[in-house]
């Protein structure tokens, strides 16, 4: 049971990008972020649901998935994971 686990927490890192909040803006829940080079990527309106978090400041790293049609979601920050706060 460990190993299946831990087989699937690699799994979970190896699929997910990091990069670092470029631009965001909650009115419209859209922003930017940057890849480790320099690739941006846009933020799907509902990377934040589910979250504790409603807002993203600029520079703040964050850990992220691409959806169908290259959007960045299901956005982690350092925080959510420590504390397992959310929902997968």
């Amino acid at each position: 049971m460990a190993i299946k686990l831990l087989l699937l927490l690699v799994a979970y890192i190896l699929i997910c990008m990091q990069g670092v909040i470029k631009f965001y803006n909650p009115q419209t829940k859209s922003g930017i972020i940057l890849d480790a080079s320099k690739k941006e990527y846009s933020l799907s309106p509902t990377a934040l649901d589910g979250s504790i978090f409603r807002m993203l400041r600029q520079g703040q790293r964050v850990i992220f998935n691409l959806d169908e049609q290259g959007l960045a979601t299901s956005l982690n920050l350092g925080s959510e994971i420590d504390l397992q706060t959310k929902i997968y």
